[in-house]
Order: C-alpha cells, then sequence, then structure tokens
C-alpha cells in the first residue's frame, strides 16, 4: 500500500485528503506543520507527499525544496487557494511538482497525485 505524507495546516483540508487516499487504498500520515511534516517524513518512508503551499510556520515551497534534498525522485503534489501558482518555477527544487488548486474535488486529487508519480518517473513533464 503506497504511503502519502499530508502536510496542510487546515485540519478540515487534511481530513478531506486523507479520507480520499484511504478509501483508494493509500496509507496516510498527517502533519500540521511544515516543521511536523519533515520531522514524520524523516522518521518514515513515503511513495508521495501532498504538501500545502501557505503553511502557519513555513513556506511550503521551503518545505517541498527539503523533501526534495532528502528523496529527489519523490512525487509531490502542491496545493494552494491562490488561483495563480506561477511561482512554482522559480526553484529547481519545484521541477516536476504537481500544482492542484484549493478547492478541488476528490477526483482531482486523485488525478494530480497519479500525474506527480509519473512525472516523477519521468515518463511526462509537470503541468500546472
Amino acid at each position: 500500500m503506497p504511503r502519502v505524507l499530508i502536510i496542510d495546516d487546515q485540519k478540515d483540508v487534511r481530513a478531506m485528503v486523507a479520507i480520499v487516499l484511504r478509501v483508494n487504498h493509500y496509507e496516510v500520515a498527517e502533519a500540521d506543520s511544515g516543521a511536523a511534516g519533515l520531522k514524520t517524513f524523516a522518521e518514515g518512508r513515503f511513495d508521495a507527499a501532498i504538501v500545502d503551499i501557505f503553511l502557519g510556520d513555513t513556506s511550503g515551497i521551503n518545505v517541498i525544496a527539503a523533501l526534495r534534498e532528502r528523496a529527489p525522485g519523490i512525487p509531490i503534489v502542491a496545493v494552494s487557494g491562490m488561483t495563480a501558482l506561477d511561482f512554482m518555477e522559480a526553484s529547481p527544487h519545484l521541477a516536476n511538482v504537481i500544482c492542484l488548486q484549493k478547492p478541488f474535488r476528490p477526483n482531482d486529487l486523485l488525478q494530480a497525485l497519479r500525474k506527480a508519480q509519473t512525472a516523477a518517473a519521468g515518463e511526462l513533464p509537470a503541468a500546472v
């Protein structure tokens, strides 16, 4: 069963994402901050991560960069309530990160996760 780390400071978003993933046969770990997410990531093995861009304690971009330093090929979905995610191209650590705008439907989440897995495998360029 694939393990996914969810890093989002909004409890309701984390809960919804976790439910969708569990129903679709993923094992889930949740973190309510960037620091907690990095600690959880360091303590386990994960097949993918879903990271909110705007966290209360730090930038999700910094969290993604730290995750990529520890596991360069990990599939990552970045979620944000912003309408434009153009800033995602600003860092080489953000290559092949799939962006998903809040609010999103369960199918959008699953599709973004599949795209992130494919992009991380080098099979297609990441697309917003």
